[in-house]
This record gives C-alpha cells, structure tokens and sequence, in this order.
C-alpha cells in the first residue's frame, strides 16, 4: 500500500492499484483509520481494482471539519469521491464506516456498484451500546478529555486483542487535541438511529451485489444483525469468522482479505 496522499480539500487516503482500474472505496469504523484497512487495500489492489481507503475528517492524518456529524461525514466522503474522479465503487465498510457509508449510498444510488458491509447496523429501531451511551450523554466530554494513550491502548486491546502497538498508535490520533476529542462527540449525538427510517428498503433497491462479513463475537453489533441484513437484501452473500470480533478485519487479516477479494472477482465477473 501507498504512503498517505491528500484529495485537493485535505482529507488523507492511502491505496493500492491501478489508477485506471475499477475504484473499490474503504470507509473505517470508529475509533480507527485508513490504517485498519492495510491488508484489505492491498490485496484488493492486487486483484484489479484500485482500493482507496480515507481518513475520515478528524480521524487518522486528515483533517478535523466540524461539526463532525453523521451528515458533515457523508458529504466529505461524497466531496473525497468527486475530487478524485471515482465513478461507481464498490464501498467497503466496517461500524460507523457503515452507517456513514450507506446513508451515502442510498442518497447516490449511481455511485455504487457494490457493498461490503461489516460490523454494523442500518436499523430505525437499533440500539447504542453502553460507550456510545456514554459518549452521546453529558458524560461525553469527560470521557474523551480524560483518555490517556495508556489507557486507550488497554480498552482497544480489551476490545480487540489483535491491536499491536503500530494500530493503537495511529488510532490515537483522533484523540490527538481537544477539537478532535469534541468531534467525536459530535458524531456520537448526531447519531439518532430514527434517522434511517426513511431509508427503509433502499438498501435492498440499490440492486447491487452485497457481502456481509462478520466476527462471530461481535459484541457491539452482533451477528444477529448481519443475518437481518440479509434477509433485507435480495442475494446478500454472508461470511460469519470464527474466533473474531468487533475488529473482524484487525483479528483475521488473512481471512478478511480472501473473502474480499473473492466477492470482488465475482462482482468483476459479473
């Protein structure tokens, strides 16, 4: 994988392949980076396609935009699509990358030519989990202004036994300043989950192919709700891996990677 490059607006990206190649998009999860995505964009790279994976605005080495909402986030992944020329992508996502990503899609249908969809949900009725709680009520700036690199690397270590050192490193630059910790805070209360009600049934419209890859211990968005998705969506192929977690593409690179590229020939062959 390349070294990062910046878009004209700023946000940073690495990637893998040819420039003329179909674009393949990575959109990571929360509180993570392009980093997440090392083994995933190289071997998509590698299989013909042109694997891009951005920081999200305050995440990783770009930039912070704030208000850092769950909307400020998919109009900078729409701005990063166009400042690079990207056609129809396949969109390859992982938690919020998820829930940011498929909100973009469905207001792009034309943009996308298929999905990967991980470690997430897209339900008007879902849930936050006990963090997310936290982060989203008055507790929230207690939280992020009290993390410490210490005590981040033991709670992602806690939650994904797989970060070495180099991950949890690049993770904590969201936490780098104050600006950065509050616009976490600004994406955790802009995420009302009744907002995907009008999303309703435009997944499944997008008509397009759709992997659901999965830790089987997921415990911030279980597999239950992989197996809902694929009931909501016509064709949906779904790979639960044994052993892993929430960081399914942290605990098993290797794994991850095969399926990826396997989906993606398919999409190819087409």
């Amino acid at each position: 994988m390349s070294g990062t490059s910046r878009s004209p607006s700023g946000i940073a990206y690495r990637e893998a392949g040819e420039q003329d190649a179909p674009p393949a998009l990575f959109l990571h999860g929360y509180p993570e980076s392009s980093y997440m995505w090392r083994e995933a964009v190289d071997a998509a790279g590698g299989a013909g396609w042109r694997a891009i994976a951005l920081d999200l605005p305050g995440f990783g080495d770009s930039p912070l935009e704030r208000p850092g909402t769950w909307e400020r986030h998919m109009e900078a992944v729409e701005r990063f699509r166009a400042e690079l020329g990207l056609e129809r992508v396949a969109l390859v996502s992982h938690d919020w990358g998820a829930l940011i990503g498929l909100r973009w899609a469905c207001e792009h249908p034309d943009a996308v030519r298929a999905l990967v969809i991980s470690s997430s949900g897209f339900f008007p009725e879902g849930k936050w989990h006990g963090m997310a709680q936290a982060l989203r009520a008055e507790t929230g700036e207690e939280i992020v202004d009290s993390m410490t690199r210490e005590g981040f690397g033991a709670l992602m270590r806690q939650a994904g036994p797989s970060l070495d050192t180099d991950a949890t490193d690049e993770y904590w630059k969201a936490f780098s300043d104050p600006q950065r910790r509050r616009g976490q805070l600004d994406l955790y209360r802009s995420g009302d989950f009744e907002k995907l009600r009008a999303y309703e049934g435009r997944l499944a419209g997008l008509g397009v192919p759709t992997l659901l890859l999965w830790g089987e211990d997921d415990a911030f968005a279980p597999v239950a709700g992989a197996h809902r998705f694929r009931k909501e969506i016509p064709g949906a192929e779904l790979v639960v891996i044994p052993g892993s977690g929430h960081f399914v593409w942290e605990d098993a690179p290797a794994r991850t990677a095969e399926e990826l590229v396997l989906f993606l020939g398919r999409v190819l062959s087409g």
